[in-house]
């Protein structure tokens, strides 16, 4: 969800709206643009100058620290890319630069007029206590379909007689809205709601009326392929800890992506960008070197596709995901496109990952990638990846290298460190590729080749 939730200091959100008349719309537009996709004004050559320069600068930082850890400079044999010690590939551009999204939450909250059932994205500052809400017209990376949904949602919104969920301690109901669509034109909703203190006749009234709302009112224009109902009292909820609810259509969406048909559950993570995601994957594999004496090993693996792409090249794939709903589509992927060789594992990966390399202690050669969230990776997987031998190459898929990330990164290259656990030899960085995923805005994805 790179970009959709920055904010912008009231003060300058104030003065902008003083400039162009008081909460003009039209005048909003730009101002969401340039929060949301800040370079939305350069053309798309330029754009990737920009993060270019920006991923060059992340790994010139990272590998002087690495230097500095080790005392030496850690020059490998591959040549030199620009006073780098690893080789840094070109930027791999998106093959779509407008619309790509597949996936977009909605926010609801008060607009530009003062309405409290405006639904878009966020300007403004909770910390000053006022945040305007915006629609996402005019947006470059949201596909029209995802606001024409959004916006029957906010038409729904105002016809009901129940106030949304503004801030859960003072009350209201109906909160944000997800958007998933697939390369085929199918659409998904997802519609949070707070349940407060309504009994299941109540809650059940209310799903019966935003049904038919999609169904047979003026949000079939939207021609939903399935609507999901969640009841949540938290920020983020889970399947596990709240279910959602299909209130009409297929329970699922599915995508074409490297051969393959995948199957994506309502919560399952999946990369926005579906056709750069087949640029990303592909770099992946190529990266990886796997053999038919590899086990490929897929940490953070999402709905499994990096792995199942290159079952046909390796002995065997271990998948490790957090989500239950994601694991369960992997298996499905792997059993409809006749994959037999995959096992994936539900849970935390510092819990399963050294049990599961343990059981594999046979001598054979295993290559492990590692997608995580923005959070970064346990300090324990790490800690397993580092100390279990048989591990020779590591792929480190980033989207945003800061943070826990880099410490990841750090703890991989660094000399032996008893007193973390860090025993085995250390990784070094060998080959780093940017792919863009996320057009008009300065993210994008970094694959970072580690070999020992």
């Amino acid at each position: 969800m790179a970009g959709l939730k920055r904010r912008v200091p009231l003060h300058s959100l104030r003065y902008f709206i003083s400039m162009v008349g008081l909460f003009s719309k039209p005048g909003l537009l730009p101002w969401l643009a340039d929060v949301v996709t800040p370079l939305w004004r350069l053309s798309y050559e330029e754009q990737l100058k920009v993060k270019f320069a920006a991923q060059k600068k992340i790994l010139q930082r990272l590998e002087s620290y690495i230097q500095m850890l080790n005392g030496v400079s850690v020059t490998t044999a591959v040549p030199k890319s620009e006073r780098l010690s690893c080789l840094l590939h070109p930027i791999i551009p998106s093959p779509v630069i407008n619309g790509y999204r597949n996936k977009s939450t909605f926010s609801v909250n008060r607009g530009p007029d003062g309405n409290p059932k405006t639904v878009g994205f966020y300007l403004g500052t909770w910390r000053d206590g006022n945040v305007v809400c915006v629609q996402s017209n005019h947006l470059k990376n949201i596909p029209e379909k995802h606001s024409q949904v959004a916006q029957y949602y906010e038409v729904f919104l105002r016809q009901s007689p129940l106030e949304p969920c503004l801030v859960f301690h003072e009350g209201g109901y109906w909160r944000e809205l997800t958007v998933r669509t697939n390369s085929q034109g199918h659409t998904m909703a997802i519609i949070t709601f707070h349940p407060q203190k309504l009994s299941q006749e109540e809650l059940h009234v209310q799903k019966e009326i935003v049904k038919e709302f999609f169904i047979r009112g003026p949000g079939a224009a939207c021609g939903l392929t399935s609507l999901y109902f969640q009841e949540s009292t938290m920020t983020r909820c889970s399947h596990q800890q709240s279910p959602y609810q299909l209130l009409f259509g297929e329970p699922y969406i599915f995508e074409e992506l490297l051969s393959l048909k995948i199957r994506i559950s309502p919560d399952a993570f999946f990369q926005i960008n579906t056709a750069g995601a087949e640029m990303l994957y592909r770099t992946v594999g190529e990266l990886t070197g796997v053999n038919s004496d590899t086990i490929l090993l897929d940490i953070c693996c999402g709905t499994g596709v990096i792995g199942l792409s290159l079952a046909q090249h390796t002995s065997r794939v271990l998948g490790i995901e957090l989500l239950e709903q994601a694991v369960e589509d992997a298996r499905w992927t792997a059993a409809f496109n006749g994959i037999t060789n995959s096992e994936f594992h539900t849970g935390q990966a510092e819990k399963i990952l050294p049990g599961l390399l343990k059981s594999k202690e046979d001598g054979q050669s295993i290559v492990a990638v590692v997608n995580p969230a923005r959070a970064g990776l346990h300090y324990k997987v790490i800690q397993a990846i580092r100390n279990f031998r048989a591990i020779h190459t590591l792929v480190f898929v980033s989207c945003k290298l800061h943070g826990e990330s880099t410490r990841n990164v750090i703890e991989l290259c660094c000399p032996p460190d008893p007193a973390k656990k860090l025993l085995g030899e250390p990784f070094v960085l060998q080959q780093a590729v940017p792919v863009d995923l996320f057009p008009h805005t300065p993210h994008c994805e970094l694959v970072l080749l580690f070999t020992r």
